[in-house]
């Protein structure tokens, strides 16, 4: 099983569509094959270095790949490239 944790710090101003681009994220769920389960969540806590993440869970590096390029991710992905000011990222397989 492979995890993808990806965690943005979006700008100030852009709280609507942080939450569009949760909703667009969570939305995922049941519509792209590879996704065994993703859950998108704003931070409680605006002090944090990030103010949203993901965890996406894939059954191979492979199955990671392909959401990647999937068009429905690429659409909702674009939301959050155009107003996040950092972004970082990690996958690992768990036993």
């Amino acid at each position: 099983m492979i995890t993808h944790v990806a965690m943005w710090k979006f700008d100030d101003g852009s709280d609507d569509l942080r939450r569009q681009f949760i909703d667009g994220l969570n939305a995922l769920n049941g519509v792209i094959p590879q996704i065994r389960y993703i859950k998108a969540y704003e931070s409680c806590n605006e002090a944090n270095d990030f103010n949203a993440v993901l965890l996406v869970k894939f059954d191979s590096l492979a199955d990671l790949a392909l959401y990647q390029k999937d068009p429905r991710h690429l659409a909702v992905a674009q939301i959050g490239k155009e107003h996040r000011v950092s972004r970082a990222s990690i996958d690992y397989e768990e036993a």
